[in-house]
């Protein structure tokens, strides 16, 4: 039995498994660099917490079921001069998350926000983050089921435990029956708990009638602008350019 053979059930015991991956390629590369102990096994470790910080992040993308793979890397800025370039860098830092800010994004179809939204929420789970993404209309619609079959409590849980909660086209449509009760509960037990981002394609000040009651509406909004970063973009869609835009875009592409 060779000494590797032996070492796989005791790494299985110590749930080190995956250092058999490296395992040759690092003790071929301590003999060749003539590397210490210490610096061989540093460096075979690292290599197993590279691997599990990449599984973890794996895991909390998939969980937060983002529509599409976005990421800022991937944002064309220069396509909307509107869009606070500033303003989305800092908030990609991760650092409303940890104040549990809100960040509320509003405007037009087409002009990059659930791009942005989803983005953040990619920098957030790489930041070790939880975060789940859902379209306005699902989020109600599951609630509304829940309501139904009993488990209300738990369906609600599944919304106010992620770290990080994206709500997309929020307005989109109008709110029926119990859902302005329901999105309010969702937004005042995330409040100064847990960060939520919304998109919208109505202004801001159009919310407040999606609630139907005006004190639940002013309860809600009060939670939701409260320590809340409001973007708002204007401009053309990214999906359909204006004519001469589309030319020039062509004409650089061609360059």
């Amino acid at each position: 039995m060779s000494p590797t053979d032996a070492l796989v059930p005791l790494l299985k015991k110590l749930r080190l498994s995956g250092v058999l991956q490296s395992l040759q390629l690092r003790t071929q590369q301590a003999v060749d660099d003539n590397l210490s102990h210490s610096e061989f096994l540093y460096r075979l470790l690292g290599d197993e917490a590279e691997r599990r910080d990449s599984k973890q992040l794996s895991q909390r993308v998939r969980r937060a079921a983002f529509e599409h793979a976005r990421t800022l890397e991937d944002f064309d800025f220069h396509f909307n001069p509107s869009v606070p370039k500033a303003k989305v860098l800092e908030l990609g830092t991760c650092g409303f998350l940890e104040r549990h800010d809100n960040v509320l994004i509003v405007g037009p179809t087409g002009v990059g926000k659930s791009h942005l939204a989803q983005a953040l929420g990619h920098r957030a789970c790489r930041a070790g983050y939880s975060a789940l993404y859902l379209g306005a209309h699902e989020l109600l619609q599951q609630l509304r089921a829940a309501r139904g079959d009993g488990t209300y409590e738990k369906r609600l849980v599944r919304f106010t435990s992620p770290e990080l909660l994206i709500i997309d086209d929020l307005g989109l449509r109008g709110l029926t029956q119990d859902e302005p009760a329901d999105l309010y509960e969702v937004v005042r037990q995330r409040y100064e708990r847990k960060s939520t981002v919304i998109t919208s394609n109505r202004a801001i000040e159009e919310w407040p009638p999606l609630f139907g009651d005006p004190l639940m509406a002013s309860a809600a909004m009060d939670r939701l602008l409260h320590h809340s970063h409001v973007l708002v973009i204007e401009g053309d869609s990214f999906r359909n350019p204006p004519p001469t835009r589309r030319r020039k875009s062509s004409s650089a592409e061609a360059r």
